[in-house]
């Protein structure tokens, strides 16, 4: 019995000491907070209780024409009769047709879907009524759509909404909080609508920066892996947190179309790529936002799979596969990539991208004759695809038919209902989609799926797009120091303007007015109401002529339909050009190239100024020597237009963006411009590592300053290495360490950047005192010196002759801190502090362990031995204090980067419990 309260109190101590410890470690609680989207339960309880007709459902997203959500509509019976999962709204189909009521015709919208979803799920199906019926279960719908800003092809909402900068614009930033608050922007608005599902960002890396079938344009935030994938976190993190989490996010275009030669929309590409490259460039993006997240805000939601299909993936160049989207063996391949893989595991999604695309139209059924949507649906799921996206014919432009859609959905239950393998396949898909739901609605309560019309009073209100413009603009070309030179003046009041502007409209619906994103005067408007009678007064409309890109072909190919044209360009002291992306399917976008190259009598003697609202890559180095200045805004936003019209009148005080994907027209090569700067040194430092990725360089201060001697592990820190552009490299850019000796140099093994900073450690092997330095490509650091103390007792190496504690700071690599006369405290007096609470935290746990040591005792009978254990205890933690404070041999090994507050208590509280163990076991086994 005796024992065992022995045991009891012991354990007892040990806990309660063990409690003083952990409340060093605070818990993570927004860690702890945070809803785990993997496997919930609520989702299997749900998953037992369904149907396969709902089950199957569940696995489909569909589009649909119109807004008509009453009994008689295809909506309402898909909705009601076969329980789909959810819809993905286009304004390509009339979804919307109000474009002065867009976020209202939204909202309304999306109510009623969820209505018909939650009215008929407390009603029996069809198909058991008769029996007594079955009540349907009510599982929110996903009302999903594209919104990639800049009032272009791929946003459904081009009004009403607060302006969305396009992704190259935020790239162009080199800054992704700005991303991350114009994803809270969407986030919060787009929720506000009750959208729930969000395709986008995309996450392509720019290859290849010309124009073709494949161009991006501004799509993408630029042409390198590593920030493609910091400004895809950062987006990702700002719809989630503006949404409170009621968003799931689509990443895409997995695995990747930056490298591919023609859009997916109209054909299959084949990229001819190993999967080691396209772990490097395409895929790494995808890793940065699954498992190579930072935090679950980061993390996309799913992945929509791209019909692309690659030739070498495994090795073998002559093997081509199925297009990823389709072929069970590639995705497998890709899934099994760790990050990736433990995305997957924790309840990532994959959607697949639409299924009656005209890319897969032509690879199943190249004669047009015969489409067999069931075919290609299940070759979709069985390769992967949890959601199968049933999107549009692209030849008619109109949504799949209802009748096919139903059929595919008829065949998906027939076939669950006989095939065991397809059936468990389902029930994990309709598993991670359940899961999905419910991290969006913890509850499926109508009150909380449907959104409060007073949210909508706040949507269009913000206008982050105004700071990405003024932050983004680029001056490609010329040099800065050149600019003075071409832009010695702004226009004044004499001075005649021409501008040749490429136009651009979309509408919200089939019947609705065209609505101009860019027009032939969007430019001209911008000037006058900044800089004209009413403003500033610098400039009469009168002065002011504007033609659009059309009106210049027609110059181009008949220059005498169009004299007075010609007239105002000869006339003219300014040309100004707002240009967007070169493409095809605008033969008028290729005007500008042509001007170039055909009619310079018209542009003798004149300042040629170019507002690059697209991608900047189309001109190549002979057209752009013969414009005086190009500037690139990546945008056609209202905000762009303005910000370039401030550029003319020259009150832009700077010009702080950079280029984010390769221009060859001016030699600009991305992969060049983002390594290490040689002509910027970066710091270098020693001693234990501080977190500074979120500040510029390295804390200047360490709570204990190490000194160094033989066979001491050195930590080397380089601060933040800086590119041509002046940005922190990308992570993975190689680092080397040098250690000079008497003269000899030592390369430790190279080492790659995290976060623009790379670490290292170094033994020390040899008494003398070393410099440390590091060099990353053409880029080096400062030095350090750093004084190693020699062998006491042998008298080995050199001795250090000065004082300790200059000693201590050179070691450290920090430099010293100065004593403050104004309040008289210094660094001795700072040291001696950090002693004193170490000694007095030590002291504590001692006496601590020393009296429940003798408390034991007494409580057991054996007074005197409780005194015993006690002093055991006391004495040995002292003598553990002093051999690690005294930095005594194999102090070192066991505190290799140095001896903290903490790690000197844990010492001594080890120290004493074994002392106080030791005694006990003396008096069991040994006393009489």
């Amino acid at each position: 019995m005796k024992f065992r309260n022995l045991i009891q109190h012991a354990l007892l101590s040990i806990s309660i000491i063990g409690s003083l410890f952990i409340s060093a470690f605070p818990e993570n609680s927004a860690s702890a907070a945070q809803f785990s989207k993997s496997l919930s339960e609520a989702s299997l309880i749900q998953l037992a209780s369904m149907t396969p007709e709902e089950k199957v459902g569940q696995l489909f997203l569909i589009s649909f024409n119109g807004a008509d959500t009453s009994s008689a509509s295809a909506i309402f019976d898909l909705i009601s009769n076969y329980h789909i999962g959810g819809v993905v709204l286009d304004r390509d189909y009339d979804n919307f047709q109000d474009q002065e009521r867009i976020p209202e015709d939204c909202w309304n919208l999306i109510r009623n879907l969820q209505l018909i979803e939650f009215d008929t799920s407390n009603l029996p199906d069809d198909e058991t009524a008769s029996a007594g019926g079955q009540t349907s279960q009510y599982v929110p719908l996903l009302v999903g759509l594209s919104q990639e800003g800049d009032r272009s092809e791929f946003s459904e909402l081009i009004s009403g909404l607060s302006p969305i900068p396009s992704q190259m614009s935020l790239g162009a930033t080199w800054n992704p909080s700005l991303a991350e608050q114009v994803g809270s922007q969407v986030g919060r608005e787009l929720s506000s609508l009750g959208i729930n599902l969000l395709f986008g960002p995309s996450l392509d890396v720019v290859s290849n920066s010309s124009p073709g079938q494949s161009d991006l344009g501004v799509r993408s935030f630029g042409g390198d892996p590593y920030w493609v994938g910091k400004f895809g976190q950062a987006y990702i993190r700002g719809i989630h947190n503006g949404s409170l989490n009621n968003i799931a996010v689509v990443a895409k275009y997995f695995p990747g179309l930056g490298s591919s030669d023609r859009l997916p929309e109209e054909e299959v590409a084949t990229v001819r790529k190993s999967l080691e490259q396209l772990k490097q460039i395409d895929l790494a993006p995808f890793f940065a936002v699954t498992g190579n997240a930072p935090d679950s805000a980061s993390t996309a939601d799913a992945l929509l799979n791209s019909h692309i299909r690659y030739q070498g993936l495994q090795g073998n160049i002559r093997s081509t596969t199925r297009p990823i989207s389709l072929d069970p063996q590639a995705f497998e391949l890709l899934m099994g990539l760790e990050s990736l893989g433990t995305w997957r595991n924790e309840g990532g999604l994959i959607i697949s991208d639409n299924l009656g695309s005209l890319a897969l139209r032509q690879l199943y059924d190249p004669s047009g004759e015969s489409y067999n949507l069931n075919r290609v649906a299940v070759d979709a799921f069985i390769a992967g695809n949890d959601i199968l996206y049933l999107g549009n014919y692209s030849a008619e432009n109109n949504p799949i038919p209802s009748h096919e859609i139903i059929s595919t959905l008829k065949f998906f239950a027939l076939k669950y209902n006989e095939d065991q393998d397809f059936a468990e396949r389902v029930d994990r898909s309709v598993l991670r989609i359940l899961s999905l739901k419910h991290a969006i609605y913890p509850s499926f309560n109508i009150s909380t799926v449907l959104t409060s019309e007073n949210t909508l009073s706040a949507v269009g209100n913000s206008d982050i797009s105004e700071l990405v413009s003024r932050e983004s603009v680029t001056l490609i070309n010329p040099d800065l120091s050149e600019l003075d030179a071409v832009l010695q003046f702004a226009p004044t009041s004499s001075d005649r303007l021409v501008i040749l502007s490429d136009t651009e409209s979309t509408s919200v619906c089939s019947d609705c007015p065209e609505l101009a994103t860019l027009s032939n005067t969007s430019l001209e408007d911008a000037i006058i109401r900044l800089y004209g009678p009413f403003s500033g007064r610098h400039l009469v409309r009168a002065n002011i002529t504007s033609y659009s890109f059309k009106d210049l072909t027609v110059l181009l190919d008949f220059p005498q339909e169009v004299e007075q044209m010609v007239i105002d360009l000869y006339n003219a002291n300014w040309i100004i050009i707002a240009a967007l992306d070169v493409n095809e399917q605008r033969p008028y976008s290729f005007a500008l190239p042509r001007l170039l190259a055909e009619r310079q009598d018209l542009l003798q003697d004149k300042i040629i100024i170019l507002f690059a609202y697209g991608a900047p890559y189309y001109l190549d180095a002979t057209n752009i020597s013969k414009i005086s200045a190009f500037f690139a805004l990546y945008s056609k936003l209202p905000a762009a237009l303005d910000t370039s019209a401030r550029i003319l009148f020259k009150e832009l005080p700077s010009y702080p963006g950079s280029l984010p994907v390769s221009v060859p027209g001016v030699n600009y090569d991305l992969i060049s411009a983002t390594s290490p700067d040689p002509d910027k040194e970066f710091q270098i430092y020693v001693g234990e590592f501080q977190d500074t990725s979120g500040t510029a360089e390295p804390s200047d201060s360490t709570s204990s300053v190490p000194i160094y001697r033989l066979e001491d592990l050195i930590n080397l820190h380089t601060g933040i290495i800086l590119d041509y552009n002046g940005n922190p490299v990308p992570d993975g850019t190689p680092v080397e360490f040098i250690i000079t000796s008497q003269g000899n140099s030592t390369y430790l093994p190279t080492v790659t950047t995290q976060n623009g900073m790379a670490s290292s450690s170094y033994l020390v092997a040899e008494g003398y005192k070393i410099i440390v330095s590091a060099q990353s490509s053409l880029a080096r650091s400062s030095s350090i010196e750093v004084n190693i103390l020699g062998d006491s007792i042998n008298g080995s190496g050199d001795d250090f002759q000065g004082d300790p504690e200059e000693e201590a700071e050179q070691s450290s690599g920090l430099p010293a801190v100065a004593e403050d006369p104004t309040n008289g405290i210094s660094e001795n007096d700072e040291v001696s502090a950090l002693l004193w609470r170490s000694w007095l935290f030590s002291l504590f746990v001692i006496i601590f362990v020393s009296v429940i040591a003798y408390k034991v005792g007494a409580t057991i009978g054996l007074v005197r031995w409780g005194i015993r254990w006690s002093l055991a205890s006391f004495i040995t933690g002292l003598f553990i204090y002093n051999y690690i404070v005294l930095d005594l041999p194999g102090v070192a090994l066991i505190y290799p980067n140095g001896v903290s507050r903490l790690g000197l208590g844990l010492g001594v509280l080890v120290g004493s419990l074994l002392a106080w163990l030791f005694a006990f076991l003396y008096q069991k086994f040994f006393d009489s």
